[in-house]
């Protein structure tokens, strides 16, 4: 294995762990890693899907002549979710490696479909490493069921949860509506009240002055 493909394995292991690598997987991963393939920089860093730099020449229409021009891959940073981590992912991806993804059925299958051979970057061969690792994780992991009657009762349980919440809504909003109206009628009472009591005063007030 060339210098550059040792430096590549280095970084994966540790990034993944050596310790809980399997040694299966860790023969998989050393027999893809380029040994002396050329990836452009950018590429080691996203989801290329064989999209790199091209290198061509600029045609003049009147003289023919030709200057050297490069052509760069169509990159877009994206969030693509995974379902095996039950998070988001942000990488960097091509819009060829997106129709991949699409088509595959998202990220985690365009992961685990594509060879070794073929995942030419650091961060494809990454996340292939650590999907497969989780994978034999959940493959070790007990799985219980339950039976209708329990399914039946955690059904009848929400059911009657629902219940409760909407009656406690209910309650709360005639309790709101009830203070509400009701300090509005009491202020009216105290209000007729008060105009009474001071009719009253006046009359008091013009039988004295009519007496005297």
């Amino acid at each position: 294995m060339a210098f550059r493909g040792k430096e590549m394995m280095k970084k994966l292991v540790k990034k993944v762990g050596a310790e809980t690598l399997t040694p299966e997987l860790k023969e998989k991963l050393k027999a893809c890693v380029p040994d002396s393939k050329v990836v452009m920089g950018r590429a080691k860093r996203g989801l290329y899907a064989g999209r790199h730099i091209q290198y061509g020449n600029r045609v003049s229409e009147d003289g023919g002549n030709k200057s050297r021009r490069c052509w760069k891959p169509n990159v877009q940073e994206k969030r693509l979710f995974s379902y095996i981590f039950d998070r988001h992912i942000k990488v960097k991806v091509t819009t060829h490696a997106l129709r991949c993804i699409d088509k595959a059925g998202g990220i985690d299958e365009y992961l685990l479909k594509t060879p070794y051979q073929k995942m030419d970057t650091e961060m494809g061969l990454f996340w292939k490493t650590k999907m497969e690792q989780r994978y034999a994780e959940l493959g070790q992991m007990e799985v219980a069921f339950f039976t209708p009657e329990d399914e039946a009762k955690f059904e009848q349980g929400f059911k009657d949860l629902n219940i409760a919440k909407k009656e406690a809504r209910r309650e709360a909003r005639k309790e709101a509506r009830r203070k509400m109206y009701g300090g509005e009628e009491k202020g009216e009472e105290e209000a007729s009240i008060e105009a009474g009591g001071s009719e009253s005063h006046q009359d008091d007030h013009g039988w004295l002055e009519a007496n005297a």
